[in-house]
């Protein structure tokens, strides 16, 4: 390779890289060109460069291989129609599709819901999103217009769908229920017949809040919601919609309802077992009997000791006791009284914080009409620290009560992912019929963020929800437009180890949704795949049949064709050899001057070619 500067028209002077092979030179690499001359020395410096880079380099296929790629590099970048960053969408639809919610016939749905679990945002945002990344062209008032048909129609479905799928994981039994409430508030104090202020989870006195109650199986798999006034108590919502619940979805078989003790109320309790529920509430212990009291007071206070205590009506009281949760009461009593001590120095505390909200308990009005620190009650609330009640009506033993009831956490947790990873709120809806539309979208969300961590947990991966979810996000799908034929090739690329074990996700089928199940229903299953495997079987060999007899009619007609092709190759064989004899005859008689002006036409004639 050497440096040639090559002399334009213009006037101009180019710069290039030459390669001499096979006698013919050609132009390797172009380096621009000026007409001054110390620009041109710049670009015959940058050629040396260049050239050194190949030193040690015995062979240059510049010509051939390289060139070629290079070539079909620049076709393939050149005709390139779109780069998709659509990782989520890919892995995110495979799971949606796995539980059933492709029964929705609107697409619109899934658009929303994978949205909602890779990129939350309002529905304006939402619309940027789908398009940016995915290619999806979906209108705002498209979006708007759906989540009202969504509110009439598809609602129900959804929670249907869900249900199902979590029977299907426990091999048709749900066994326990969890049950419990959060808030939602809006940013305004505009109230309606749904939006009202009330007591708030969120501490937000001010705004106009809905009650969400939620129903989860366990492993924390969402089953159904209700929406609810925001000034409902959430006592008075759990039995509705366990009600609700049962005959919506025709649940015959026992099982058991587990709420923290803020629901636990003696309405609830008889209605309970006036139904015939069985149930586990976290106790009110300090709210019993004088009786009951002073036996819970007299027990050994060793840890992870359990007591029971028989009421009249047949319930169960059992009361165990925890260093741990002692320490943690211990603390936290101590950091509210700090803090009240704090204020009480400062002035201000007021009559009306004398109440039995929090560590405020500890406040009293004294002779004097002065607010007080109470010792005394403190005193009488360390007696306290480390035990804990559950009341039950069923017969299992008091450590599997304990944990069962410990089980709450999954319900807490969902209302965690759902306001939090999801961004249930705040919400950019003000009517009845988008709100409980806004709601359902989450709920189908929380559904699709849970069957993805089931799946992460048995195809044995070491990552959690959100580090799939960031991988996923940075797989690209390339989209090549093929001029020749009109059409589009796609291609995912899987470039990194965690983009390859996100891969194996997307694989992932319906089938393992047997994880819990037991080997009955498993056989049962089987055995339901068989039959219309067998049809499928008895089918084919129906069509195999006919397909024999053309075969055979095939090789039929095969037969007298080969004895004919025979015939023909057994003739040109014999003809052959005699056409050059004849040719070689005619040749010696007729002399070299008549062979050379004939011998076209004599071709011609016996149909021989030379």
């Amino acid at each position: 390779m050497y440096i040639r500067k090559k002399h334009n028209r213009s006037g101009t002077i180019s710069v290039v890289v030459v390669s001499k092979n096979g006698g013919k030179y050609k132009e390797i690499k172009s380096f621009g060109c000026s007409s001054l001359e110390s620009e041109i020395e710049l670009l015959c410096e940058k050629a040396r460069k260049w050239i050194r880079s190949f030193e040690g380099q015995q062979e240059f296929d510049f010509d051939n291989n390289r060139t070629r790629e290079l070539e079909e590099t620049i076709r393939v970048v050149e005709n390139m129609d779109a780069v998709l960053i659509n990782g989520t969408q890919l892995l995110l639809n495979q799971v949606y599709d796995s539980i059933g919610f492709n029964q929705i016939p609107d697409e619109i749905l899934s658009h929303l819901v994978i949205a909602r679990v890779s990129q939350p945002r309002s529905k304006l945002a939402t619309v940027d999103y789908l398009r940016a990344y995915y290619d999806e062209d979906v209108d705002l008032n498209h979006i708007y217009r759906y989540m009202d048909k969504l509110y009439n129609t598809q609602m129900e479905l959804a929670q249907q769908i869900s249900v199902e799928h979590t029977r299907r994981i426990f091999g048709g039994k749900l066994g326990l229920m969890f049950y419990d409430v959060t808030t939602l508030y809006f940013e305004t104090s505009k109230t309606d017949t749904l939006r009202e202020p009330g007591f708030s989870k969120d501490v937000k006195t001010a705004e106009s809040q809905v009650v969400l109650g939620l129903l989860v199986s366990e492993g924390g798999y969402p089953l159904s919601y209700s929406i609810f006034n925001g000034s409902q108590y959430e006592g008075f919502t759990m039995i509705p919609i366990i009600d609700d619940f049962k005959q919506r979805f025709n649940i015959s078989e026992d099982f058991v309802i587990v709420a923290d003790s803020g629901l636990m109320n003696k309405n609830n309790v008889a209605l309970l077992q006036k139904a015939g529920y069985k149930y586990i509430f976290g106790a009110r212990i300090k709210n019993e009997s004088t009786i009951i009291k002073q036996w819970i007071l007299s027990l050994e206070t060793n840890d992870k000791s359990c007591h029971e205590y028989r009421y009249e009506n047949g319930e169960r009281l059992i009361v165990s006791y925890s260093e741990k949760r002692a320490s943690k009461d211990a603390y936290n009593r101590n950091r509210g009284v700090a803090r009240l001590k704090q204020a009480y120095k400062s002035g201000r505390i007021t009559k009306q914080q004398v109440n039995k909200r929090g560590y405020n308990k500890f406040l009293e009005i004294s002779k004097d009409i002065e607010v007080n620190i109470s010792e005394q009650k403190i005193a009488e609330d360390i007696k306290w620290d480390g035990l804990k009640g559950y009341i039950t009506n069923t017969d299992l033993d008091a450590e599997r009560v304990i944990e069962e009831y410990h089980g709450l956490w999954v319900v807490e947790r969902a209302f965690r992912i759902s306001k939090g990873t999801l961004d249930m709120r705040p919400m950019f809806h003000f009517t009845e019929r988008r709100i409980e539309a806004h709601v359902c979208i989450c709920f189908v969300a929380y559904k699709v963020y849970k069957e993805l961590e089931r799946l992460i947990t048995i195809n044995k991966i070491d990552m959690s929800v959100d580090q799939v979810l960031e991988a996923a996000k940075t797989i690209t799908t390339i989209r090549v437009r093929l001029p020749e034929h009109g059409s589009f090739f796609t291609k995912t690329l899987f470039l990194t180890e965690k983009h390859l074990t996100i891969k194996t996700l997307a694989l992932t089928k319906s089938g393992n949704i047997a994880i819990f199940t037991s080997a009955t229903t498993v056989a049962t299953q089987n055995i339901a795949i068989f039959t219309p495997t067998t049809m499928v079987a008895t089918q084919n060999i129906a069509i195999f049949t006919p397909a024999t007899t053309v075969a055979t009619q095939n090789i039929a007609i095969f037969i007298p064709t080969t004895t004919v092709a025979t015939q023909n190759i057994a003739i040109f064989t014999f003809l052959h050899p005699l056409l050059t004899y004849v040719k070689r005859q005619l040749s010696i008689t007729l002399g070299w001057r008549y062979r050379f002006f004939k011998r076209k036409r004599l071709h011609s004639v016996l149909g021989i070619v030379v």
